[in-house]
């Protein structure tokens, strides 16, 4: 997958699996039928891969007992996608999905460890990716590891419960579980995954450098609602490009220029969003996205609606699937399914000539992540540069100061926001708000 010749192949597109019945409480009783039903809607579709999501509660419920049938599950779970020519990826540390976490007891209250810096947590996780990662190894359409969904946000100032980080000691969680992998199933693209904090709060542990640099790919999970609808509306240049920002910015501090991009997690949220909208915003972020140089593919988020059965969720996270609850797919789906065809084929991306330019320190973080936050200085100046009409590329300031690697991208003219002019505060993750 992450191999140069991938990217001559057409690009990737599937779906965040949020199984039809219990969501992902299925675990807790696996049942291939409901699988099969849910994947044959997805093939339907035309989606050619899912990213599924293993809890880490029923997969490790003890730092030392990790269930043998609780991987035989995920690994048939694999095997039901390759009935429908779906690849699969697996996420592996599980973390975190739409506001709940799922933190074993072994981690919490009386037996509280910092999964990031505790050496005894550390090791019951590598050994859990090791485990995981030698149960699928050998399926022709495993995709590889994802270390879990968004785990940056445990160390998060804006979590009820944070585990702090340090840049070294987030660099080292990753590399540890990304080194454990490699180990069990060589010679596939593991990666790993952070929610925007990444890109835009000051202070946070995990880095641009991290998500840049670290495993096979890039992996962007890009949300609207995280202050971007809000500020310019559900169906402005700012959240219609949205996710092809975060891409592109993520280039600025790629060391290989080659480097693969993943849109691994997008999705169209009802808080900012009328459903009218949806099919509109879905296709204009396609479009925008599959523009984009070295990109894998798009995977949407997520399949299928969750039930109104289940109690506690943000309301936006109910009916965010691409298939609804009967199992009949969306317009939402329909549309996704409608444009696939015509953006598996690849197309030249556009001429990156110009490129806003971001400050960074010594360690190559930016000196203002805010500023690349909706509304921050770097932000406005590509949302006003696409108004104009370019398509704007990103450097950081070290990079501005090397003619040759200027020269290397084809930039000729650079942007220098001004940082004392960014109209924001501290950012704060949105991802997890609920109602009380």
């Amino acid at each position: 997958m992450t191999q140069r010749g991938a990217l001559d192949a057409p690009l990737r597109f599937g779906a965040n699996y949020t199984p039809s019945k219990d969501w992902m409480h299925s675990w807790l009783d696996f049942t291939p039928d409901d699988v099969r039903r849910d994947f044959g809607a997805l093939a339907e579709l035309g989606l050619d891969h899912v990213r599924v999501f293993p809890l880490w509660t029923v997969l490790q419920p003890n730092r030392t007992l990790i269930r043998t049938k609780a991987l035989d599950d995920v690994r048939a779970m694999v095997d039901i996608a390759a009935e429908f020519e779906l690849d699969a990826s697996v996420d592996v540390i599980q973390g975190h999905l739409s506001s709940f976490d799922f933190v074993p007891a072994w981690l919490s209250t009386w037996h509280d460890r910092n999964m990031f810096t505790d050496p005894k947590a550390l090791d019951g996780q590598v050994t859990l990716v090791q485990r995981l990662a030698g149960a699928l190894r050998d399926a022709p359409n495993f995709l590889g590891l994802t270390l879990g969904n968004e785990t940056n946000q445990f160390s998060a100032h804006t979590h009820p419960s944070p585990w702090p980080v340090t840049v070294d000691e987030a660099g080292g969680w990753i590399e540890a579980l990304l080194a454990a992998a490699h180990e069990a199933a060589p010679d596939l693209p593991h990666v790993h995954s952070e929610y925007d904090a990444v890109w835009y709060m000051d202070d946070h542990g995990f880095t641009p450098a991290h998500a840049s640099r670290l495993g096979a790919m890039t992996t962007i999970h890009s949300w609207i609602f995280n202050g971007t609808a809000q500020r310019y509306g559900g169906r402005s240049v700012a959240s219609d490009r949205h996710a092809e920002y975060l891409i592109e910015l993520s280039r600025a501090f790629a060391t290989d220029p080659e480097r693969i991009v993943w849109l691994q997690e997008v999705g169209a949220p009802a808080n900012c969003l009328d459903e009218a909208e949806m099919p509109g915003f879905l296709e204009a972020t396609l479009r925008s996205s599959a523009r984009t140089a070295n990109l894998w593919g798009v995977t949407w988020w997520c399949s299928h609606d969750v039930s109104r059965e289940l109690g506690d969720f943000p309301e936006l996270e109910y009916s965010l699937g691409l298939i609804d609850q009967t199992g009949a797919a969306k317009p939402l789906g329909r549309r996704f399914a409608e444009l696939i065809p015509e953006l598996r084929a690849r197309v030249a991306p556009p001429d990156r000539s110009t490129a806003i330019v971001v400050e960074v320190d010594e360690h190559e973080t930016p000196v203002s992540r805010a500023a690349l936050s909706p509304g921050g200085a770097v932000f406005q100046a590509w949302v006003d540069a696409c108004a104009a009409g370019d398509d704007p590329a990103f450097v950081t300031s070290r990079t501005a100061l090397d003619p040759a690697a200027l020269e290397a991208r084809g930039i000729r003219r650079l942007i220098r926001p001004d940082l004392s002019a960014s109209g924001v505060g501290r950012y704060g993750s949105v991802n997890t708000v609920v109602d009380a």
